[in-house]
């Protein structure tokens, strides 16, 4: 195919604006599919996708269509929205020369438009701003078209008006990809120099690789080379995505598709790989992407000790498939052998154990989670600490240093006053207030980023009614006055339910965790005392009763004599039992450090 020809566009937007239905009516008005197969979400073919009516992976179909006589190709990728996966928006815009930016036709610019308004900018993408869902019965078109211009600084005389459900204005959304969006750089003949854009493992075909090539030609049967990690494979199949996998000989330049070798091994492909041909290499590596920072930790422990190896190889194929996911062994006192994991979120953390659990079938127990900290030690040293268990003795620590993010509110202007009593109290410092119009309002704060994460975007949903939306980005790490929380269960720390918080909360966290802690465990045969403590000094205490037995109502009468022995025998079993019963903890009260809501 003539690069010139060809047009690499991704859709971007806010979650729930429509980018899976605008990819959709694309699909359906190019003939990719026919009315029959036509489905709503049809690139979101993840179960969990489905469910939750979100898109969490990025997905790239090739639809041919022709205008003025001449064919060509549109390679769309379609993202998610959700501020989590916006490494993988950022992973997609590098392989696109032009972006569909979509904003919903009654909720206007929200926070996440802006910011991947901000990332289509810093790609130097050809922007091309569509208003969506104008067949709704209220719209605000014209204040929308007003806040493209006056927020995101894009002409709204160019913006284009659609109803991707109705199917209106698709034809002018073609128009625009073909004639505003340049098409991709690069010679058929230079040596190959193609992008690994993404991966996956099929149990029959090994690791399926997506890739973008940049230079060149790759072909069938022709031996590759892995720039970064020196190896060598033999092309056993190529093919594009329309929308199902369809097999080609050849990818040139600007093309998009996939690459099956015989590589079987999970580790063996990374993101941001560059691939070269072996007769003629190319003499640099592209330049990939960035890593991403996984800001947020957690343990993931399988509930039967068996399934610590399936666990093992189900964790590789996700994170082969999602690169912003990281995981390491670790052991716990609690809880056995398991994984520390790392995201980019909450969310990111909400998909991937829903993930194993519905596509893998592993129960699992997952320990609170925790963002990443800062220590520099009196030695001098810096070290990064994603688990509160390996925060060094306070003797040892100069300084302990917390991250710190930038939170951009966009809210009704009614609810301006109750969102900064909000982030107020998770120790947000006021920046700014802009007004988007009569209505709306952009607030910016910055605040340690483990009161982002917890749980401050369900808070604002309930705040603002549903209206509120968040965007936020790390700025780096700041010192802050910090300790460490333990949570001891009858005299033993329970490693897995520590946390790090503020001095300042640490009483009012203990009270409240250990409060709830006594709700979540179980009586049992024997009294449990919970505590909370900061070092040695213990700041709360709970103490859970023994389960109660009548071991005298057997008796009917008789000597006093017969019912004391066995309150005698009752009373040195439980002191037996307290020495040596176990504790069962069940997962919610791994969960209950989470909830803050009763930290008053």
């Amino acid at each position: 195919m003539d690069p010139t020809r060809i047009r690499n566009f991704s859709i971007v937007a806010h979650i729930d604006h429509g980018k899976s239905t605008l990819a959709d009516q694309l699909l359906l008005q190019t003939g990719a599919i026919t009315q029959r197969e036509f489905r709503e979400q049809i690139l979101d073919d993840l179960d969990i996708e489905r469910d939750r009516g979100i898109t969490i992976k990025a997905r790239t179909v090739a639809l041919s269509h022709q205008w003025q006589g001449v064919d060509y190709e549109l390679n769309l990728i379609d993202t998610p929205g959700h501020v989590d996966f916006h490494y993988e928006v950022s992973r997609s815009l590098a392989a696109c020369e032009g972006a569909l930016l979509l904003v919903d036709a009654f909720q206007g610019v929200q926070a996440q438009t802006v910011a991947n308004a901000y990332a289509s900018i810093e790609a130097n993408l050809e922007i091309i701003p569509v208003v969506n869902k104008i067949d709704l019965p209220v719209t605000r078109v014209e204040e929308v078209l007003a806040e493209i211009e006056t927020v995101l600084g894009l002409d709204s005389e160019e913006t284009l008006l659609v109803s991707a459900k109705a199917g209106l204005g698709i034809e002018d959304v073609f128009e625009a990809i073909l004639e505003r969006i340049p098409p991709p750089p690069g010679q058929a003949d230079n040596p190959l120099q193609a992008l690994v854009i993404d991966s996956k493992y099929d149990s029959y075909r090994g690791v399926i690789i997506y890739l973008r090539v940049m230079e060149g030609t790759i072909r069938t049967g022709e031996k590759i080379h892995f720039m970064r990690a020196g190896t060598e494979h033999e092309v056993l199949e190529l093919g594009q995505f329309r929308p199902a996998m369809t097999e080609c000989s050849s990818l040139g330049p600007g093309q998009v598709g996939y690459l099956v070798t015989r590589i079987k091994e999970l580790g063996a492909v990374h993101v941001g790989e560059t691939v070269t041909g072996v007769s003629r290499p190319a003499e640099e590596p592209l330049a990939g992407y960035q890593e991403p920072q996984q800001m947020v930790f957690c343990g993931m422990y399988p509930t039967q000790a068996t399934d610590f190896e399936t666990l093992r190889e189900e964790l590789q194929k996700l994170s082969l498939n999602d690169s912003s996911f990281t995981f390491q062994p670790e052991t716990s006192e609690a809880l056995g052998f398991g994984y520390r994991c790392g995201f980019l979120g909450m969310l990111h953390m909400e998909i991937i154990q829903q993930r194993l659990e519905g596509e893998a079938g592993i129960e699992l127990v997952q320990t609170a989670p925790n963002v990443t900290y800062q220590v520099l030690l009196k030695t001098g040293d810096v070290i990064r600490v994603d688990n509160p268990q390996e925060l060094p003795d306070s003797g040892t620590i100069d300084e302990l240093r917390e991250p710190v993010a930038r939170a951009t509110f966009i809210i009704p202007a009614e609810k301006i006053g109750a969102i900064m009593t909000l982030c107020e109290d998770r120790r947000g410092q006021y920046k700014s207030t802009e007004y988007l119009g009569p209505e709306r309002a952009q607030i910016v704060y910055e605040m340690p980023l483990a009161e982002i994460v917890y749980d401050l975007h369900d808070r604002l949903k309930s705040v603002t009614r549903g209206y509120g939306t968040l965007d936020y980005e790390t700025l780096g790490f700041h010192a802050a006055n910090l300790v460490r929380l333990d949570v001891l269960v009858k005299g033993r720390r329970v490693d897995a339910l520590s946390t790090i918080v503020h001095r300042s909360q640490a009483d009012r966290r203990g009270r409240s965790l250990v409060r709830r802690l006594k709700e979540e465990i179980a009586k049992h045969q024997f009294e449990i005392p919970l505590q909370a403590a900061i070092g040695t000094r213990v700041i709360a205490r709970e103490t859970i009763p023994a389960m109660k037995k009548n071991v005298t109502a057997k008796c009917y009468g008789g000597d006093i004599t017969r019912k004391r022995k066995l309150w005698a025998n009752q009373r040195a079993g439980k002191k037996r039992m307290k020495q040596f019963g176990e504790v069962e903890i069940p997962q919610k009260a791994f969960l209950s450090v989470l909830d803050t809501s009763g930290d008053h």
